[in-house]
């Protein structure tokens, strides 16, 4: 009785073992498939069913100065629905429209300015959804001393209202400072 629980107990131990065995397998070949796609999105052909080699395509084609195609292929992964992917395609692509921005410069400022809007939208979006996201902040930040909100500056050029001076009608409250 007891020799045949203790081979059960170790049949049990087993086939737990060949299952864990069986499913790092697996996952093992998925994780081979999505490099491989990866390291294909370098080349031309893209493996459109993993989402990480069309974030790997839209990264190689920012890289190689594509800007079109790389913007088409960041907003089909915005459209995705992968959240992690969804994030750093929004950063990514207000880093590719700063990036555009800014190799312009004042020569073409008429095309610049567009460009760095989109960009602040960009990094609101994603600091819409993870208000902690330090880069994108930064980058937010440079982005407005690029190119000030036109709230701010009537803001800033407005005086504040003077203040209205009353008595009080109150008994034994004073007007004066201590």
């Amino acid at each position: 009785m007891r020799r045949s629980i203790v081979h059960c107990g170790f049949g049990l131990a087993a086939l737990l073992c060949g299952s864990l065995v069986a499913y790092h397998a697996v996952r093992l070949n998925d994780i081979e498939r999505t490099n491989a796609a990866i390291a294909s999105a370098r080349v031309s052909n893209v493996d459109a069913t993993v989402p990480e080699a069309r974030f790997a395509r839209a990264v190689a084609l920012a890289r190689a100065g594509e800007s079109d195609e790389a913007v088409k292929a960041y907003k089909g992964l915005i459209e995705g629905d992968r959240r992690d992917l969804r994030q750093a395609a929004l950063y990514n692509l207000g880093n590719l429209y700063m990036r555009d921005a800014l190799e312009n410069g004042a020569s073409e400022a008429f095309r610049s300015l567009p460009l760095i809007e989109l960009a602040k939208q960009r990094y609101r979006d994603v600091l819409r959804d993870r208000p902690l996201d330090w880069d994108a902040r930064y980058n937010l930040s440079r982005a407005l001393q690029l190119a000030p909100e036109i709230e701010q500056e009537i803001e800033e050029k407005e005086e504040p209202p003077e203040r209205e001076q009353s008595v009080s009608t109150l008994q034994g409250v004073r007007i004066d400072l201590p």
